[in-house]
């Protein structure tokens, strides 16, 4: 999973894939915000930790991973 964190003031977004359920990133994200006062922290799949203060937050997004695609196309 895919999931993209929108930091105030930050000029870019931190991007990180974690093994997490999109449920189960949303609830961690949701019990964040519900207290205001305290911090995000998500795993990625390396077992690196992000933490965020949430009165930072601007967005969080999350993404199923998408796949690189193989092959060719012929140009016109």
């Amino acid at each position: 999973m895919e999931v993209k964190i929108g930091v105030q003031y930050a000029p870019r977004e931190l991007v990180l894939e974690s093994t997490e359920s999109p449920e189960d990133i949303a609830a961690t994200v949701d019990e964040a915000l519900r207290d205001g006062k305290g911090t995000l922290s998500l795993t990625d799949e390396r077992g690196r930790r992000v933490i965020v203060p949430v009165d930072k937050l601007a967005y969080v997004e999350i993404a199923e991973q998408t796949r690189g695609r193989l092959g060719f196309t012929a140009g016109t």
